[in-house]
C-alpha cells in the first residue's frame, strides 16, 4: 500500500460540467466526512460534492457518497478507481457545477471515474512502512551512541527524558528492529534492551 505525501488537484469539463477533484491526505472516515461539509461551504453553487475515501493500513476502511447524484454513478466508480490503485488513507472529492446538459447513467459514472483516476495520476506518494513503538533506558555514557543508532535507522524520536538514566521513546520501522535490538546489546555490552511495543 501506498499514502498520499500532500493535496493533489485536478478539473474536468464534460458537456459544459466542471468537475473540480481534489485528493488529500485522511486518516479517518470521519475526517472525510467533515471534508465534504468544509467544501460544500467553499463551494456554495456546486450542485453536488462526491467522496470516496480508503483508510486503513490494508486499505480495508472505505466510504463513499454519489451525494444525490443517481445510485451508483458517482461516488462508487471514484471508490473503485481509488481501490484499485493501492493507496490508503486518502480521500477523494469531486465538486461538480451542472452544465445544463444531462450526462446519463453511462456519462456519470465515466466522468467521476475519469476525475478519480486523472488525480490519483498526479498525487505524490510513498510506500506505507510499518512501524513499531520502542522504549529504551540506558545510561548517560551510552545516550550520543544509543542515539546515532536510532537517527542511522530513521527512529522518530517522540520522547527523552533525562533522569538517573535517558529513557528514549519512539518509533522505527518494523524491518529495522532486529538491526537496532542488537545494536543497543552490542553498545551497552548487554546491559540494555530495546521494548517494542507492536
Amino acid at each position: 500500500m501506498r499514502i498520499p505525501l500532500e493535496s493533489a488537484q485536478t478539473e474536468l469539463e464534460v458537456r459544459k460540467s466542471k468537475f473540480f477533484t481534489f485528493a488529500i491526505p485522511c486518516t479517518s472516515l470521519t475526517e472525510a466526512k467533515h471534508m465534504v461539509s468544509t467544501l460544500k461551504q467553499e463551494h456554495p453553487g456546486a450542485n453536488h460534492v462526491v467522496h470516496a475515501a480508503v483508510i486503513g493500513e490494508r486499505g480495508d476502511e472505505f466510504s463513499y457518497s454519489d451525494d444525490r447524484e443517481p445510485k451508483n454513478t458517482a461516488g462508487r466508480p471514484a471508490l473503485e478507481v481509488l481501490k484499485g490503485s493501492g493507496i490508503t488513507n486518502v480521500a477523494i472529492f469531486i465538486v461538480r457545477y451542472f452544465g445544463g446538459t444531462l450526462l446519463g447513467t453511462g456519462g456519470l459514472v465515466k466522468a467521476y471515474g475519469d476525475s478519480a483516476k486523472n488525480v490519483l495520476e498526479i498525487l505524490k506518494t510513498e510506500e506505507l512502512i510499518e512501524t513499531c513503538s520502542f522504549s529504551i533506558t540506558t545510561a548517560y555514557n551510552l545516550y550520543e551512541p544509543i542515539k546515532k543508532l536510532l537517527t542511522d535507522s530513521k527512529a522518530a524520536i517522540e520522547d527523552e527524558q533525562f533522569a538517573t538514566d535517558v529513557s528514549i521513546k519512539g518509533t522505527l520501522a518494523t524491518t529495522e528492529k532486529e538491526y537496532v535490538a542488537h545494536g543497543v546489546i552490542e553498545l551497552s555490552n548487554g546491559r540494555d534492551h530495546i521494548v517494542f511495543i507492536d
